[in-house]
């Protein structure tokens, strides 16, 4: 298994996880990333000094993926971790983990102070996890994604 930057050659391939994952739990909603305009360009959403997307590689096969974005009206210390899926079957082997870890050092080397997230309940095991690394529950969300049908809104403080 391997962890690099995403390539224009494996759009199409994480949108499908990205979507596939949402429909496993009947997220595949308005308010959501199934129905972003960038899941289907996340190799152009990204080209930025300020952001970064991760795609895990099993034998050459997309397997998952994680980005960092400076999402609009987020405070300048803060980054968001953004469209973050694996493949039903790849997870709960720690490949979440590694690509979060991935985007976190993404995070502290472009000098940002604070990684937020937004989710929802019915993904209990990523909200497990996000707390696992040390996000802490905040109140109201940050920033402007248009996630609206998310209501879970999470913080870590690397600094």
């Amino acid at each position: 298994m391997n962890i690099r930057l995403i390539r224009f050659s494996d759009n199409v391939a994480m949108a499908g996880i990205l979507r596939k994952s949402l429909e496993e739990f009947n997220l595949n909603i308005p308010g959501t990333a199934y129905f972003d305009e960038s899941t289907d360009r996340l190799f152009e959403t990204f080209q930025s000094a300020t952001a970064a997307y991760y795609v895990a590689e099993d034998n050459g096969i997309i397997i998952g993926g994680a980005g960092i974005y400076p999402t609009n009206n987020l405070p300048s210390d803060t980054v968001e971790l953004v469209k973050m899926y694996v493949d039903s079957s790849y997870r709960g082997k720690g490949i979440g983990k590694l690509l979060m870890l991935e985007c976190i050092e993404f995070a502290k080397s472009s000098g940002y102070k604070n990684v937020y997230l937004e989710t929802m309940p019915e993904l209990s095991a990523a909200v497990s996890a996000y707390k696992k690394l040390g996000f802490n529950l905040l109140d109201k969300p940050l920033g402007n994604t248009g996630h609206f049908s998310c209501t879970i809104w999470m913080n870590l403080n690397i600094a």
